[in-house]
């Protein structure tokens, strides 16, 4: 296999999982100067064509199938596949701590799930197509940058269930932040606001990616909640004059 073949599917992998030259040199700590040279010259030591390949959740071996398509990633669940996960707190918790990018040793360690259950949820998840499960337990994420929860499906809701928890905190703490403004803006504006907020998600995902490769006990879990509506306070509907 040519080394352009496989720099330029390389690259591709890093596109579909959403990872920037940016954010693989963070990971990897070298300058994104230092990573664009790696990509326009294709060279590069194999110790950090591996670490580049971790990062993009792929094998060396697995570049010779060809550049990966934004199609093959799964981008959303089924309804059904969402409601077994709700269903099953243990399989839950594998799944997300697996889109976390935690092993299987990080997860029986943090939570009480012994090996072989651990072992026996990731297939299960390995079915649905969330992931692969690959020699020594390895897994390989099987989700597009795309990837979202259906909306005000079973997990949203579930996510929604939980918001009283999630509230009831001071926001006060070193990386913690809440924020509520109330504003008219025009609907083009609020196109453009939402393209900077999703951006915002994009640079969240990226720094977990880059995170990756640290210490999961460098890394704790935090949570971004994201909610843009059309919406004003129920007592405000209240005292609105009937529509003429």
């Amino acid at each position: 296999m040519s080394s352009v073949f496989l720099f330029d599917a390389l690259k591709m992998h890093l596109k579909a999982r959403g990872m920037t030259y940016a954010a693989v040199a963070k990971a990897l700590g070298l300058s994104e100067s230092t990573v664009k040279r790696i990509f326009a010259t294709r060279n590069c030591t194999l110790a950090r064509l591996e670490s580049i390949c971790e990062l993009a959740q792929v094998e060396i071996a697995d570049l010779a199938r060809g550049m990966p398509r934004e199609s093959r990633l799964m981008t959303q669940l089924r309804r059904d596949q969402e409601e077994k996960l709700v269903s099953e707190p243990e399989l839950l918790v594998v799944a997300i701590s697996a889109l976390q990018q935690l092993r299987v040793d990080e997860i029986v360690e943090i939570f009480d799930i012994d090996k072989e259950r651990c072992v026996r949820l990731l297939i299960q998840l390995e079915r649905i197509g969330l992931l692969e499960l690959h020699e020594n337990n390895r897994i390989r994420l099987r989700v597009a940058r795309t990837f979202a929860w259906i909306p005000d499906g079973p997990i949203m809701r579930f996510v929604k269930s939980q918001a009283a928890d999630f509230f009831h905190h001071a926001f006060d703490a070193p990386g913690e932040l809440m924020r509520m403004i109330s504003v008219r803006v025009s609907a083009e504006s609020r196109v453009a606001l939402l393209r900077q907020v999703e951006q915002l998600v994009r640079e969240y995902a990226e720094q977990h990616s880059a995170d990756a490769r640290l210490s999961v006990a460098s890394r704790p879990p935090v949570a971004l909640l994201v909610a843009v509506r059309r919406w004003e306070p129920e007592f405000f509907r209240t005292l609105r004059r009937p529509a003429p």
